[in-house]
């Protein structure tokens, strides 16, 4: 039986029960954005939706919706194949809860098949996350966490994740460490997919008494931060990691694996190396190319990693912090650790 349900009682009902998500636009559209864990269940493929697209355009609307049919029927029995394995409760959706969603829940309905079409589809959910991102109480306190480059910052928060510690890893929702070099070896988002996972997580610890995150700039790679996020981190307790130089490009050559991707950090260097004194910049290229990438990170760190941190640091002026001087990343995680076990 098909059943139409709003995006609130889709959320009431998510808390009681196990739902299925499934995204039935093209792949492209889904690989573009949508609900974080859906699965990919295609009414039509990108060629078949760009040629239904040109008969609505070019034609008429009849003719386009005879031509889905006939494309529809050809693939009907795989397609309602590709259902049987999914958990019993199923949410469908297309772009705004159109043709292609209410086809899907119809024809399901008639194999048996309970499904449920989401009411405005994607576009629908797409308000109510940024709508919500920007309304949401969410009180729990802010450790905010600092340090130079190559301190592990992100290693850390994700060990402390895993130990069951509320942590928001914007770097993992962005797909991006947040520097020139940070796209390489990843898969960056776009802001309609940061969003989406970051409301999941602030949802998740609305109720935590703290939560931990890194101390980002308002951009990371494609995404912007939202105001208030922002406002969170100027109003957290700042937690400074001080490391030497030495362990920090160990981090980094670990975090990065420059020989895996020797020519896109190369690539990426020659996009900041007017910023660095050019005598230095040689040298740092020149480094690169030859394979000796520890002596190429330390270099960075000195002439330009460091230099901007220190700026960026002193506008945090006067205020109330922890900071804590240790060895290594190891180190870094055991006194964090201790620290927040008497927050």
């Amino acid at each position: 039986m098909l059943q139409d349900i709003t995006l609130e009682e889709l959320r009431t009902l998510q808390q009681k029960q196990e739902l299925a998500f499934v995204d039935v636009r093209s792949p492209s559209e889904y690989e573009l954005a949508t609900i974080p864990g859906s699965l990919n269940i295609p009414l039509f493929d990108d060629a078949e939706r760009a040629e239904i697209g040109t008969i609505y355009k070019q034609t008429s609307v009849q003719a386009a919706k005879e031509r889905g049919l006939e494309i529809v029927s050809a693939k009907l029995p795989a397609f309602i194949k590709e259902f049987a394995g999914i958990r019993p409760k199923k949410v469908v959706f297309c772009w705004r809860g159109g043709m292609r969603s209410k086809t899907t829940a119809t024809l399901l309905s008639l194999m048996g098949i309970q499904a449920f079409r989401l009411i405005g589809g994607y576009r629908e959910y797409r308000r109510w996350v940024v709508e919500t991102i920007n309304t949401l109480d969410f009180p729990p306190r802010a450790y905010v966490i600092h340090g130079n480059t190559g301190t592990g910052k992100t290693a850390l928060l994700r060990r402390l994740r895993e130990e069951g510690y509320p942590v928001l890893d914007l770097e993992a929702m962005a797909g991006h460490r947040g520097s020139i070099f940070g796209h390489i070896g990843l898969k960056s988002r776009n802001q309609k997919t940061f969003d989406a996972h970051l409301l999941e997580e602030m949802l998740r610890y609305r109720h935590s008494p703290f939560v931990l995150f890194e101390a980002e700039s308002k951009r990371i790679g494609k995404v912007m931060l939202p105001d208030p996020l922002i406002r969170k981190k100027e109003e957290g307790v700042p937690i400074w990691i001080d490391m030497p130089v030495s362990a920090r490009v160990e981090q980094i050559l670990v975090d990065y694996r420059p020989v895996e991707f020797k020519e896109q950090y190369v690539q990426a260097f020659r996009q900041i190396k007017l910023r660095i004194h050019t005598p230095v910049a040689a040298e740092i290229e020149a480094l690169l190319l030859a394979d000796r990438f520890a002596e190429a990170v330390e270099l960075l760190l000195l002439h330009y990693y460091d230099p901007r941190y220190a700026y960026t640091a002193e506008r945090y002026g006067d205020r109330p912090e922890i900071r804590f001087s240790v060895r290594n990343a190891e180190e870094a995680l055991q006194a964090v650790r201790s620290y927040m076990s008497d927050a």
